[in-house]
């Protein structure tokens, strides 16, 4: 990895890793299975190619979940925290980066929703809403 690398960990931090821009896409899923995987309204996804991805530790930690009969859906979690850590998409040789797990703005933006027909239906978009920095007193 290179000085440019962005360094990203697990919840607990016992999974860390580097990944070295440019990213190939991010982007918003709204498919329930990454609702589900999520816990939230959508995923954020960076994808990037397998050789601009490193795990630096923990990788022993990280469990596996294919999801049955999906072609393309996995999730891999830490074994301690439970929490997302990134995977190799099972089509390509790309690996998929929950946004959130990065220490570092990506230098990136979203581009799209993936799925919008599948979005939640008590999804509102943040614009529409009451906004605070903190709890609302």
């Amino acid at each position: 990895m290179n000085d440019a690398a962005i360094n990203g960990s697990c919840l607990c931090g016992s999974v860390t890793f580097a990944v070295t821009p440019p990213f190939s896409a991010f982007r918003y899923c709204h498919c329930s299975r990454c609702r589900k995987a999520s816990g939230s309204a959508h995923a954020a996804n960076l994808v990037l190619p397998r050789t601009q991805f490193e795990w630096r530790t923990g990788e022993a930690s990280v469990k596996r979940f294919d999801l049955p009969g999906s072609e393309r859906f996995s999730l891999w979690t830490c074994t301690h925290c439970g929490g997302r850590v990134p995977h190799e998409m099972r089509t390509t040789e790309n690996v998929l980066v929950p946004a959130g797990l990065l220490d570092e703005d990506p230098g990136i933006r979203p581009r799209h929703c993936n799925f919008w027909d599948s979005k939640a239906p008590w999804y509102v978009e943040p614009q529409q809403m009451e906004i605070f920095s903190e709890y609302p007193t």
